[in-house]
């Protein structure tokens, strides 16, 4: 029998509106103290009055304290839950993606909190952050099989996250063997080999992928720079779909080494051209060396991890899209990302406002996008949609 969390009077309200989240300032801690839980136990999550509101898994010692798994008091998280979950999400990919390259399982979204797992064709790799999902890695692995059958799985569980849970950071192949520790994968008709072993993250970023769609409808016969380009998601695909020329900026020389692999893939590595270094010093470099490119691509990691870096942050998309700017043909474009869920949808095309204001320049914004099917929105969890993509012709001031 599962113990009990119960929450203060009224603090069931956001989770019967449809959130799944509770705060540790929600719980009555008189009568079921966190202090004594365990991270990863399941708990029945009771309104004040006492009544059953579903089952939790519990992070007794973070902000969200508890994410609910199930509004059925009797469904606990289990291997059958998983194996219906991941069919479920499967399913719903396969209807957008007929390659069998995307993020098949989305956290919250999927009903799964604390797990993540992106499909690279017949090569999965799964991403643990909770303690729960932790003491489920055996039962996640089984049921990548019976869902599957991929021929290689690899649990990517390097994480900062999951330090908060007190879990050690590992990366382990755990079926099958990979092509030089990469998964194969095919984006609008761009063919990659993601890191997965030494890369960010799970080795690529799906999210963006309608975004880059989007950018290249627009690149024929233009000059496109690609700052934080990472290993060439969208300087690669500009490249494939027509662009004359791309420079690719990134930080990481091993980075830039897998651009180059990826454009090689693609029978484009003579139109791109790699720039180590900071992304800040690099735009400042170009400017003086009297650069200017058609398309400037900015889609930096969050500059706002938590709510108190807002100010922060914003300074820094702020200084980011000036620089950039500054880099465009009198009639350019700007494709400005962000991936700070903190950032309010209206603040980026906004600072695309201020900065153009400061230059003289007027900023029209042509489109803004978001994630991909792959990482659905749960209308009731705004937490669930954070990327953002701002398309803007940036013109002489009329």
């Amino acid at each position: 029998m599962l113990n009990s969390l119960r929450l203060k009077p009224k603090a069931e309200r956001r989770l019967k509106s449809g959130h799944v989240w509770v705060y540790s300032n929600e719980v009555d801690i008189t009568a079921t103290p966190l202090k004594g839980m365990t991270a990863g136990d399941q708990v029945v999550i009771e309104a004040a009055n006492g009544k059953p509101l579903g089952v939790a898994i519990l992070s007794p010692e973070q902000l969200i304290c508890a994410r609910l798994i199930s509004r059925d008091p009797r469904q606990t998280l289990d291997a059958s839950l998983l194996v219906h979950r991941l069919q479920v999400a499967l399913s719903s990919r396969d209807l957008w993606y007929p390659h069998q390259c995307y993020r098949w399982v989305y956290g919250d979204s999927d009903g799964l909190p604390g797990l993540v797992i992106d499909r690279f064709g017949d090569v999965v790799v799964a991403q643990i952050s909770s303690a729960a999902m932790e003491h489920m890695r055996e039962d996640i692995v089984n049921a990548i099989h019976k869902v599957a059958a991929p021929k290689a799985i690899v649990l990517k569980n390097d994480g900062k996250l999951r330090a908060v849970e007190g879990l050690e950071e590992y990366v382990e192949v755990v079926h099958g063997a990979l092509e030089d520790d990469c998964a194969p994968l095919i984006e609008n008709d761009t063919r990659f080999m993601a890191p997965v072993i030494h890369g960010q993250k799970t080795g690529w970023f799906y999210d963006h992928r309608e975004n880059r769609a989007q950018l290249n409808r627009i690149v024929k016969g233009k000059r496109v720079l690609d700052v934080f380009s990472y290993v060439g998601g969208w300087g690669v695909q500009a490249a494939n779909h027509g662009a004359s020329e791309v420079h690719c900026v990134d930080a990481s020389a091993q980075a830039l080494d897998w651009v180059e692999q990826n454009a090689a893939l693609n029978g484009v590595e003579d139109k791109l051209h790699c720039w180590e270094g900071d992304a800040f010093a690099a735009l400042k470099q170009l400017r003086d060396s009297g650069e200017r490119f058609d398309i400037v691509v900015v889609d930096p990691p969050a500059f706002i991890p938590r709510r108190k870096d807002i100010k922060a942050g914003e300074l820094a998309y702020r200084r980011l899209n000036q620089l950039a700017m500054r880099l465009l043909t009198k009639d350019g474009i700007i494709v400005s990302g962000s991936c700070s869920m903190h950032l309010g949808d209206d603040r980026l095309p906004d600072i695309l406002r201020l900065v153009g204001r400061e230059l003289d320049r007027e900023v029209m914004i042509q489109h803004v996008g978001s994630q991909g099917a792959d990482h659905p929105v749960l209308p009731a969890i705004p937490e669930t949609r954070y990327l953002k993509a701002v398309f803007a012709r940036v013109l002489p001031t009329r």
